[in-house]
């Protein structure tokens, strides 16, 4: 069963469609893996520093302004504490934080339509109706 997990915009358009490999987050979120939906949730982050490369998609932003709604799905391939990034400094990504856990992503879909769905806290379950409405709604 997929999973659903809340971020701000514009992380969640950048993990979508900007190459953000990395989400960091204060706490473990558990040892699942698979397809997760992305759900871009009510509030928006300004003054957001995004590495360059992410700036030069900025024309691409179908999913930057959706709120309140699922916008893509990723693969969920890992999650570790910036103590246990590769380069030992809590920087395994151009995304990731120090001193934060990291959920690294793979494969990202956006939908054609950003999805309306209510948000929530932590990594969840989706319900079945949901999933197959987001599965259809893959690009």
């Amino acid at each position: 069963m997929m999973r659903i997990l809340t971020v701000r915009q514009p992380w969640a358009w950048a993990i979508i469609h900007a190459g953000k490999t990395v989400e960091n987050r204060t706490r473990s979120l558990g040892s699942y893996r698979g397809p997760v939906a992305i759900h871009a949730g009510l509030k928006i982050e300004h003054d957001v520093v995004m590495p360059l490369d992410a700036i030069a998609l900025a024309d691409r932003r179908p999913a930057w302004y959706a709120t309140g709604a699922i916008v893509g799905v990723v693969e969920l391939l890992e999650t570790h504490h910036a103590d246990l990034c590769r380069d030992r400094d809590g920087h395994c990504s151009p995304w990731a934080e120090a001193n934060r856990h990291h959920l690294t992503f793979a494969a990202p879909r956006g939908l054609t339509e950003p999805l309306p769905f209510a948000g929530g806290l932590g990594l969840r379950r989706l319900d079945a109706a949901t999933e197959q409405l987001v599965l259809e709604g893959i690009a």
